[in-house]
């Protein structure tokens, strides 16, 4: 274990709100300079229907940042918010949505997490749904910008990850995610979707599936989640996925980071195989040094952020980079990180900030290690 020299400070913080859990984040850089990251916020707990898709702008590297924008706001539960940057002012944001009549059988956890008052309230407003209107809001989406400011109608889009696609070199669009169906049964096939690469040629209204990554034999697709991915300048994908036990199969360490690569464009890849690196789920960032750096959640003690760093395109990991280890407890994570002008990275992730509150949304400023 190595401990980056790190500085850390406040996205967003709102100890004494009822509705003040922020959670998945995801980060871009505009052509300006400005920073917008986006998340899950305004909500009342992990599991809650109140999850909205909220933004916020930096100017100033990082330090600062705006107050809470909401831009999705569905009747039901908006989660993981991924952002990224298409050239000039120009954003896409993706997320995807949750029914969260699904826990209702068994949301003891959620009474806890929640409390009475607002656990009655979540009763209620779920009560009020109708599958009608569940199954309008259901998938996974995105929306385009053309100022940063404004956005268009959502797009429904075939697969799902918290951080979302990544811009290609040529300007095409790559999703690396896990594969959806849009309608009432979309818990069940969240789970049991396969790992797939999907282009989109047209700046994201339009995408194709290319590719399905091969699977261990010893694991089974519920197995696999979250994943992230990097282009490398050979023009190779580096994919990483968050592996966890499903209710059958618990044959690898779980909360745990696999590997796949493609060498023709996301179309075929290795079959996934673990890392060793210790929580997920990853975000990768390609460095203008030339090392390539996975952030993820570390949810066993230490509780908090690390970082893996390979200086040799991902044939080899320089893991347990340690970027803070001061989490209350397992319900933090989700990195993501973007390069400054000075070579040092910001990451955002949520973590609770105290003992006793909700998740905020937090950054950490770091340069890579000698």
């Amino acid at each position: 274990m190595k401990k980056a020299q790190a500085e850390h400070g406040i996205i967003c913080r709102l100890p004494q709100d009822p509705f003040g859990y922020f959670g998945w984040p995801s980060i871009a850089r505009q052509a300006d300079g400005t920073l917008v990251a986006a998340c899950s916020g305004l909500r009342a707990a992990h599991v809650c229907p109140w999850g909205k898709t909220v933004l916020f702008t930096s100017q100033d590297h990082g330090r600062t940042w705006s107050e809470p924008e909401i831009v999705n706001d569905s009747l039901i539960d908006d989660r993981d918010a991924g952002i990224v940057s298409l050239g000039s002012q120009r954003l896409l944001l993706s997320w995807f949505t949750s029914d969260t009549r699904f826990y209702r059988k068994n949301d003891d956890w959620i009474r806890r997490d929640m409390g009475q008052a607002l656990y009655e309230q979540y009763i209620a407003k779920i009560e009020s749904w109708t599958d009608s209107e569940v199954g309008d809001c259901l998938g996974s989406w995105v929306r385009l910008s053309e100022d940063g400011h404004t956005w268009g109608d959502r797009i429904s889009v075939p697969l799902t990850t918290p951080h979302g696609p990544i811009l290609l070199p040529g300007g095409d669009l790559l999703y690396f995610g896990k594969a959806v169906v849009n309608g009432l049964n979309y818990h069940r096939y969240h789970h049991s979707g396969g790992i797939q690469a999907a282009l989109s040629q047209d700046g994201g209204r339009n995408w194709t599936i290319l590719g399905t990554v091969p699977l261990p034999e010893d694991t089974e697709p519920d197995n696999y989640h979250e994943p992230h991915l990097v282009a490398l300048p050979s023009g190779r994908l580096i994919g990483h996925i968050r592996y966890q036990h499903s209710a059958r199969v618990k044959n690898h360490e779980p909360f745990t980071i696999f590997q796949t690569e493609s060498d023709d464009g996301g179309r075929t890849w290795t079959t996934a195989r673990p890392t060793g690196a210790p929580g997920s789920p990853p975000h990768l960032l390609y460095h203008s040094s030339g090392s390539v750096v996975c952030v993820y959640g570390h949810r066993q003690q230490p509780y908090g952020e690390q970082a893996m760093i390979s200086r040799d395109d991902c044939a080899t990991w320089e893991q347990g980079i340690i970027l803070r280890d001061d989490g209350v407890d397992g319900d933090l994570g989700y990195p993501a990180s973007v390069e400054l002008d000075d070579g040092s990275i910001l990451t955002i992730y949520y973590q609770k900030y105290k003992e006793g509150e909700k998740p905020s949304l937090l950054w950490t400023r770091w340069s890579l290690p000698d």
